[in-house]
């Protein structure tokens, strides 16, 4: 018992009978047609312009930011109107 595995080497048997295709299996013609946009956002990110990476993409980064902003401006203090609220006793 000392020098035998205790768990079985053999892999399991498959389960279901179907095999993954592997990306080099397919075929090169059936790969993205578009052009590739990575080289060019790579230049717009890394632009030494001072402006931070969540703002580089112009006005709807801006809009998206300000909505954001508001959005949780406005949750932050519609949660301690609802606090102060629920803090104070009903008068009956």
């Amino acid at each position: 018992q000392g020098l035998k595995p205790i768990v079985s080497t053999e892999s399991p048997a498959l389960i279901f009978g179907t095999t993954a295709k592997l990306a080099s299996d397919l075929p090169a013609t059936d790969s993205f047609l578009g052009k590739n946009k990575v080289p060019d956002l790579q230049k717009l990110f890394q632009r030494a312009d001072g402006l931070p990476v969540h703002l580089k993409r112009g006005v709807p980064d801006k809009l998206l930011y300000r909505t954001t902003m508001a959005l949780t401006i406005g949750g932050t203090i519609y949660c301690l109107v609802a606090l102060y609220m629920a803090s104070q006793p009903r008068n009956q």
